[in-house]
């Protein structure tokens, strides 16, 4: 299935694992073992500009702690 980005109307969450990377999730799928919801649902745009505010550093943390 091929879903235009102008035409997504999907609701989509932000997770983060342990290492403090994120992905987007489609919100009506169970979460992954591993990884915990960060904000709240919302489109794919407004879950792209949250993970864009919050991941500033892409370097898992276990490699930016062990500096």
């Amino acid at each position: 299935m091929s879903v235009d980005a102008n035409e997504d109307t999907r609701t989509y969450i932000v997770l983060v694992n342990h290492e403090e990377q994120y992905s987007l999730w489609l919100a009506d799928k169970e979460i992954p073992l591993g990884w915990s919801q960060v904000g709240e649902p919302g489109s794919k745009q407004d879950c792209l500009d949250l993970v864009n505010e919050i991941w500033t550093d892409m370097r898992p943390l276990s490699l930016r702690t062990s500096e």
